[in-house]
């Protein structure tokens, strides 16, 4: 996985997609500061997701941004992502790879080295640790502090996605400290401020 300094951010689907979605996408996509966009609809069901896939696959691939899909290998296989993301409690790395082959896939880490090692030793793509911050897209169980990614840096080269409540204000912190990425979704898709578009101008 190649690190793009500029193209820091790993964006995450809001949790509905709605009519005027597509179009944000592309201008957020335009402002060149996407590496990754994650597809996470847990509410929907695998019909529509395949539906919505297919159109932000299409999107992705004319900007060059990764498409991964979260949690559901079997849709990231029918939709021929290029990965997709694991969290502790869905599909063990071993068997996603034997259904997915040489794609992305990325492990959910917590605040845990443990965690870390293990998706190491698995040949996991990237890391991800979290949450940094309070967050409006899900309820934090686990928070994580900077010490974690100076840890993950002295026992790995694979790149770190920082995730939870990751604002135009916290973010500096987070890749003056080593995340190679930050995931971000409520930011953009939810600021009750801005547009996606001027909500992804703020990280320079």
């Amino acid at each position: 996985m190649k690190i793009n300094k500029k193209k820091f951010i790993y964006l995450i689907s809001p949790s509905k997609i709605n009519k005027s979605f597509y179009s944000d996408l592309i201008n957020v996509f335009k402002q060149k500061k996407v590496s990754f966009f994650q597809l996470r609809l847990k509410k929907e069901n695998f019909q529509k997701k395949l539906l919505v896939g297919k159109k932000i696959k299409k999107i992705c691939k004319i900007f060059n941004v990764k498409f991964l899909v979260n949690d559901d290998v079997y849709l990231a296989k029918k939709l021929s992502a290029d990965g997709c993301h694991l969290g502790q409690k869905d599909m063990n790395i071993l068997d996603a790879r034997k259904l997915i082959g040489n794609k992305i896939i990325g492990i959910t880490c917590h605040n845990s080295i443990k965690l870390a090692k293990i998706a190491i030793k698995n040949n996991a793509d990237y890391l991800a640790f979290g949450a940094f911050n309070l967050s409006k897209t899900k309820k934090v169980k686990y928070k994580a502090g900077i010490n974690i990614l100076k840890k993950a840096k002295k026992i790995t080269k694979i790149p770190i996605v920082a995730i939870g409540g990751i604002n135009s204000v916290n973010y500096r912190k987070l890749l003056l400290n080593n995340a190679n990425f930050l995931a971000i979704s409520g930011y953009i898709w939810k600021n009750k401020n801005m547009k996606p578009t001027q909500a992804i101008k703020k990280f320079k």
